[in-house]
């Protein structure tokens, strides 16, 4: 039968079975314990917060929590990710802000899969647009990314800050409206951080293009669509794009180029089987 008061206050339910789950006496804790886990005031001296405030979230009074507060009893309950979003879901209504992290890398996993595409362009990005994954189809026939310094991976710098990618495009000012629209819709989603806003105000003072666009406010989801390039050696390609989520991931974004003809397909093994 199900515990209707325990279903009503959800976010006092997660955290009290986190907290019986660890091990006091690993954390430093002693004493004899009735109950497994830390007790109430334990749990408010890891996160920095009253015990009185922490027993009020358990018994589902005092209101909603701050994402700081949630942050900070995430980090005491040393929750996993997909903890933490849980309990940032069932505290305030919300997944928690977008960790955009730039120098961290992808998995080895992840990695493998994109090589495992060898005639199809795949990037992963973060929620700021910083390029952090790619195969060698992306690298072929997008951009070199590894030989980039990592500050320059960024895919709104590169379309408004250099001039061999605004030539690659077929339609630069459609493409760059559309970069525009949906970054903005993603950066809404994921919560301006820092990298994002830093990024707006460069591009800012230093493209009046870019200027000009964000001025406009259009917002754009980024789901799928076709693009053409120009490339050097191949001549045009025509791809249809999509973007998918990563799972555990929520501060990037998976993009997967496929060419869209026989012809296009024909160019991208060229590419891909050249010394």
């Amino acid at each position: 039968m199900l515990d209707a008061s325990a279903d009503a206050n959800r976010l006092g339910a997660f955290l009290k079975d986190r907290r019986q789950r660890l091990d006091a006496a690993a954390l430093g804790f002693g004493g004899r314990r009735r109950t497994p886990g830390l007790r109430r005031e334990e749990v408010a001296q890891r996160a920095h917060i009253s015990t009185t405030w922490y027993t009020w979230l358990e018994q589902g009074r005092g209101g909603a929590p701050s994402p700081r507060v949630l942050d900070s009893l995430a980090r005491a309950l040393m929750m996993t990710e997909a903890e933490r979003e849980h309990l940032f879901l069932v505290g305030i209504g919300h997944p928690p802000k977008a960790r955009t992290s730039p120098g961290e890398g992808i998995s080895g996993r992840l990695q493998r899969f994109l090589d495992a595409m060898p005639t199809i362009p795949a990037t992963v990005a973060t929620s700021a647009w910083d390029i952090i994954g790619w195969n060698r189809a992306a690298r072929r026939a997008l951009t070199d990314y590894e030989a980039l310094p990592p500050g320059e991976r960024n895919i709104l710098r590169r379309m408004f800050l250099d001039p061999a990618t605004r030539a690659a495009q077929s339609d630069w000012e459609s493409v760059a409206r559309f970069l525009v629209a949906t970054f903005r819709a993603e950066t809404a989603r994921a919560g301006e951080d820092g990298r994002a806003v830093e990024l707006v105000a460069e591009l800012s003072g230093k493209s009046a293009e870019f200027g000009r666009l964000w001025g406009e406010n259009d917002v754009q989801m980024t789901g799928e669509g076709a693009k053409t390039i120009r490339h050097a050696i191949v001549g045009e390609i025509t791809f249809e794009f999509s973007s998918f989520a990563i799972d555990g991931r929520p501060d990037l974004r998976l993009m997967i180029y496929v060419p869209a003809h026989a012809v296009d397909r024909e160019k991208m093994e060229r590419l891909c089987n050249a010394p």
